[in-house]
């Protein structure tokens, strides 16, 4: 069974950064693609990166030039780091493994394709 463990929330002013880690455990081989995801209260779940087995990642358009997903060589651990933060990216983050080894431009920002979900870590960009 794989766990996921997210980590490196925190509370930072606009234009600050972080870096939010997504510990894998539980898997041998990791043949899914990874994303992150975030929401805030009343609102859905959202899409805010992927990548795959080979590395090709995709984003949200919202945080496109200021996010970059990757992992470390051994993919035990799946980044987020953050750049340029803004308040409107305040949320709940959430790491997630997919349902297959690589993801799909139309269907990678749902959360109906991911098998695997962290705890959530809270992610605070005050003005």
């Amino acid at each position: 069974q794989v766990q996921l463990a997210e980590s490196g929330g925190g509370s930072v002013q606009a234009g600050g950064s972080l870096k939010l880690s997504c510990a894998v455990s539980g898997a041998t081989n990791r043949n899914y693609f990874m994303g992150w995801f975030r929401q805030v209260p009343g609102k859905e779940r959202e899409g805010v990166a992927a990548i795959d087995r080979d590395d090709t990642r995709i984003y949200a358009d919202s945080v496109k030039g200021r996010f970059t997903i990757f992992t470390d060589n051994a993919k035990t651990t799946l980044y987020l780091q953050m750049n340029s933060l803004k308040p409107e990216d305040t949320a709940m983050y959430y790491c997630a493994g997919g349902s297959g080894v690589y993801w799909y431009r139309s269907t990678w920002a749902r959360p109906s394709g991911y098998n695997y979900w962290g705890q959530g870590t809270q992610v605070t960009v005050s003005s």
